[in-house]
Formats: C-alpha cells, structure tokens, sequence
C-alpha cells in the first residue's frame, strides 16, 4: 500500500500488515491459477493500493483476479472477494467502508471461488460471537456473487468488444 493510501501515514511500506496482506493474496490467487500449465514460470501480481477506503484485501483480490483473465493466465474460475461487518452488533453489512472498519465492529473478509462455491481464504478482524459469524458470513458470499456476476458481464462485454474488432467468429 502506499504510504499516502490512509489518513494515518506509514513510514515503512513492508509492514507486518501488508506483509500478512500479501500472503493471503498469494493464498487465494494460487487456489485458482492452473500452475500446471506454467511448469518452470513464475506469476507474479503486484498490486498498489493508491487509496484505502476499507476492503483493501477484497479490492486486491479482484483487481488481481481481473489482471491475471486480462493477461491470459489460465484459472480454474474467478477469485472473488468481499468483506462484511457488524453494524450496532447486531446488522450485517457488505462491502464496509474504512470508517465502519475502525468503528471496532468484527469484520470477516472471504475469498471465494463463485462457481464451486469453494472459500480460498476466510480472516475475521477480531473475534466474533458464533450467532454473528453465519450471517457476516452469508452476506459476505452474497457481496462476492453480486460482484463476480457485475465482473463477469464486463469480462464477456470487454472480450466481444474486442473479438469484433479483429473479426473473430466471423466466417468468409
């Protein structure tokens, strides 16, 4: 992350938080890619968060996941992430902002692979009563499927865009 992405500045851009960051992102990505295909290659995502207004693993996993079907990296599916949190102890809430994330509400943050339904990571903020985890949970899931069908329309929409332009499909 940069050092000027949050309202609290960072002195040392590696910190044990970006640190803890970067392997759940490796985690998650490699639960997805067909690294059997790529035998002797190396993957290599880097993603720099230029403005942190909460979710910042969520927007990284998706960005990643849009960059590597950009680039043609063969994946079993989309890793899709979303984050959700306790408003008032009680409300579940998606997508939650930096200001909701530090109000001191538990928050899970959930990798998923949309089409198996397999979760690639799963990392709650701080404790959570075990009444509230099912509900977090299933709204985070809900967030993660709204996105992954919002990214899937874009991801086909980008591609016949694309394959007119070179005339795919078209038969002389």
């Amino acid at each position: 992350m940069a050092t000027f992405s949050r309202s609290e500045r960072k002195r040392r851009p590696r910190d044990n938080k970006s640190a803890e960051l970067t392997l759940h992102l490796k985690q998650a990505m490699t639960t997805a890619i067909k690294t059997d295909l790529y035998p002797k290659s190396q993957i290599d995502i880097f993603v720099q968060v230029l403005q942190s207004d909460g979710g910042n693993y969520s927007v990284c996993v998706n960005a990643a996941t849009l960059a590597l079907i950009d680039a043609g990296i063969a994946m079993e599916e989309f890793v899709i992430s979303c984050t959700s949190s306790l408003a008032n102890g009680e409300t579940p809430l998606v997508d939650s902002s930096n200001l909701e994330e530090t109000m001191g509400g538990p928050s899970l943050t959930v990798a998923i692979l949309p089409i198996s339904g397999k979760i690639a990571m799963l990392e709650t903020s701080q404790r959570m009563h075990i009444n509230h985890v099912e509900p977090v949970l299933s709204e985070a899931v809900r967030g993660c499927r709204y996105i992954y069908d919002k990214l899937n329309k874009i991801i086909k929409k980008h591609y016949e865009e694309i394959g007119s332009a070179s005339n795919w499909g078209t038969e002389e």
